[in-house]
């Protein structure tokens, strides 16, 4: 994985986007989400499966198990084995809260091998992949057979959706992203 690389230009990325951000539309959004707790982990289930569209894709999603709103991150953490570094979210947006209702869900999807040049000399395989909806959980693993891949998840330069409202809003995202077609899909 090439994470050490892209997260120098991604935090530069991030830091752009946060300056450009006009605070007056921010303010009323922040201060709404401000008054949502952070979801328990304990009351979050996170799931992922193997996408029957397209390979090395995986679906996700995250449930709200409790009576009330509250909030996860709006991407999802998603590490691969032992390999520095996480999925980076497409389109690159610094980290914010999101809601999720009471026994509501939202959905991603994540590429974990990129379509480039050096992706099939480059590629390493783990075990495991690990999935969080807010960054400091420990989120929950998934055995790479689980996931459809016995000899091992595939993964180069991965990235991620946002959180979506369904799971075919989070695969047309990621193929809009991926492709170039896409836009600001918050």
């Amino acid at each position: 994985m090439r994470a050490r690389h892209v997260t120098a230009a991604m935090a530069a990325a991030l830091t752009l986007t946060a300056l450009a951000a006009p605070a007056a539309l921010a303010a009323p959004a922040a201060a709404a989400r401000a008054e949502l707790p952070r979801c328990a982990e304990k009351d979050l289930t996170v799931r992922a499966e193997p996408s029957d569209d397209a390979d090395d894709v995986l679906k996700l999603s995250v449930r709200n198990d409790s009576a009330r709103a509250c909030l996860v991150d709006r991407v999802p953490t998603i590490t691969y084995g032992d390999l520095d570094g996480a999925a980076l979210p497409l389109p690159t947006v610094p980290h914010a809260g999101r809601t999720l209702a009471a026994h509501g869900t939202a959905y991603a999807a994540v590429r974990s091998v990129s379509d480039s040049d050096d992706a099939e000399k480059e590629a390493r395989t783990v075990m495991y992949v690990n999935v969080a909806a807010v960054p400091d959980h420990d989120g929950r693993t998934f055995q790479a057979l689980k996931l459809g891949a016995p000899a091992g998840v595939r993964v180069w330069e991965p990235v991620t959706t946002l959180w979506q409202s369904s799971p075919d809003r989070a695969a047309q995202v990621l193929e809009e992203e991926t492709t170039g077609r896409g836009t600001l899909a918050v």
